[in-house]
C-alpha cells in the first residue's frame, strides 16, 4: 500500500481528526480558515472549532481575480496562471494561520479547500443546448498540498454536477449532518454574495430536506460600494443605505428577473446579479440620476425581499420554524431588519452562534465536514435527487508529494 493511502486509512480510523476547512467566497474579502476537530461521520458528526481566522486579501489579489471573475470573456492565459497561483497563496495563508495558532502542520489530517469560484453557469443561465451545468473554481489543490505539506481534498462541486446537480449550494450536506434537529424545523440561511438556504424538517427525514440559492445578498451592494465609495469595500453598518430612500419603480424592476420565477432548487451568481443588471434596471425605469444613497437603500430592500420570499415559501405550511443565519449579511443591520419585517411568522432571526458555530466560520466548517465524509464517512441517502441533492461523495485528493 502506498504510504499516502496508508496515511488516509489511518486518519479515517481515528476517533478524532484535525481538518482545516477553507472558504473563499464571491465577496473576495478574504480566505476563511477554520481548524476543526472532527469525530464521527454522517449523522454522528461532531465538530469542535479550535481556531478560526479570516486572512484578508490584499488589493493585488482582488484586482487579479476581478479581471476574470464572473466574466464570459477574459484572458485565458491569466486564468491558467491564476489556478496554481491561488492554490499556492492559499497554502501560504494556511501556514500563516498554523504559525499564529502554534499548530504543527504534521498534526493536520487534511485540508478541505473550496477554491475561488470565478464562474458559475447552470443550464438555466447559459441556455446552450449542447451543454449541461458548469462551474469553475480555481486554486489548484495539488499546489495547496505541496505548499503546506498537508494532504488536501478539493474541487468539491464537480461531482455534484456529474451526478446531476448544479454544483451548488453544497451547504445542504453539512447542514443536514450537523444542524438537523428533532425538536424544531430549521432554516439555515447563508448570506454571502449570493444568498442560499437549507430547510431541515423537525423529522430529520433526509428526503424532505430542501436547499436552494435565493438570489443576491451582498454581491450587488458590495460592487456598488466598491465602484462609488472606494476605498470602502462594503456598506459598514448600513450607514449609506440608511441615508437613502427606497425607489419603488427601480425595486419593482430589479425583482423581474426570470430567475425568481424558477422553481427551487436553482443556482445563480454574480454572473447574473451585478452592476450591469442594476444599470439595465435603472435604464428601464429612468432612474440613472438617483443618488447613491437611494440606490443602496433600494438594493438593500431588494436583497431582503428575495430572501424573505424564499423563507416564507419554505415555511408557509409549518406551524413554526426557526431561522439561523450566517455569512456577511448578518452584519448588515438594515438588511436583517428588512428581512424580519417581511417575515411576519418570525419573531427573531438567530445566527449559528446559537448552534455552536461562529456564523462567519460556518461555510469553512461545512467544507471540513465534506472532507470528513470523503475520508471517513459513507453516502448519506437523501433520496431526493429531484430536489437537486444527489447521493454522492465529493472531493478530489491531492497528496503533498
Amino acid at each position: 500500500m502506498h504510504q499516502h493511502i496508508l496515511q488516509l486509512y489511518n486518519s479515517a480510523k481515528k476517533q478524532q481528526r484535525l481538518i482545516i476547512g477553507l472558504m473563499s467566497g464571491t465577496s473576495l474579502d478574504g480566505l476563511d480558515v477554520a481548524l476543526c476537530k472532527v469525530s464521527g461521520h454522517g449523522m454522528d458528526t461532531q465538530i469542535d472549532v479550535l481556531a478560526f481566522d479570516t486572512v484578508d486579501y490584499d488589493d493585488d489579489y482582488k484586482q487579479k481575480i476581478k479581471t476574470v471573475f464572473a466574466r464570459r470573456e477574459c484572458d485565458l492565459e491569466l486564468v491558467t496562471l491564476l489556478h496554481p497561483w491561488v492554490g499556492q497563496l492559499h497554502g501560504k495563508m494556511v501556514l500563516q494561520c498554523l504559525a499564529k495558532w502554534k499548530v504543527d502542520a504534521a498534526d493536520i489530517d487534511v485540508i478541505a479547500s473550496h477554491g475561488q469560484t470565478i464562474y458559475h453557469c447552470p443550464k438555466s443561465q447559459h441556455n446552450q443546448s449542447d451543454f449541461n451545468h458548469g462551474t469553475l473554481q480555481i486554486g489548484d489543490s495539488d499546489h495547496l498540498a505541496v505548499t503546506t505539506g498537508i494532504t488536501t481534498i478539493g474541487d468539491f462541486r464537480q461531482k455534484h454536477i456529474a451526478a446531476g446537480g448544479e454544483g451548488a449550494p453544497l451547504a445542504v450536506y453539512g447542514d443536514y449532518l450537523f444542524f438537523s434537529s428533532l425538536i424544531e424545523n430549521r432554516i439555515l440561511l447563508n448570506m454571502g454574495g449570493i444568498a442560499n438556504l437549507t430547510f431541515l424538517p423537525q423529522s430529520a427525514d433526509a428526503s424532505a430536506v430542501f436547499s436552494s440559492d435565493i438570489g443576491p445578498s451582498n454581491t450587488i451592494m458590495d460592487a456598488y460600494i466598491q465602484c462609488y465609495f472606494a476605498p470602502l469595500h462594503y456598506d459598514k453598518d448600513s450607514l449609506i443605505a440608511n441615508r437613502g430612500q427606497i425607489n419603488q419603480p427601480l425595486l419593482d424592476e430589479l425583482c423581474q428577473d426570470e430567475f425568481f420565477n424558477l422553481d427551487f432548487p436553482k443556482t445563480t451568481g454574480p454572473e447574473v446579479f451585478n452592476l450591469a443588471y442594476l444599470h439595465q434596471a435603472q435604464t428601464t425605469t429612468n432612474t440613472l440620476q438617483l443618488s447613491h444613497e437611494d440606490v443602496m437603500a433600494t438594493l438593500n430592500r431588494f436583497s431582503a425581499m428575495m430572501i424573505a420570499q424564499a423563507i416564507n415559501q419554505c415555511s408557509e405550511k409549518l406551524a413554526d420554524v426557526t431561522v439561523y443565519a450566517s455569512g456577511g449579511g448578518i452584519h448588515n443591520p438594515l438588511l436583517m431588519k428588512h428581512i424580519l419585517s417581511l417575515c411576519p411568522q418570525l419573531h427573531e432571526i438567530k445566527n449559528t452562534h446559537a448552534l455552536g458555530i461562529d456564523p462567519d466560520a460556518k461555510e469553512a466548517v461545512l467544507f471540513a465536514i465534506l472532507a470528513n465524509e470523503c475520508l471517513a464517512g459513507g453516502q448519506q441517502r437523501f433520496g431526493n435527487q429531484a430536489q437537486g441533492i444527489p447521493t454522492i461523495t465529493m472531493g478530489k485528493v491531492s497528496f503533498a508529494d
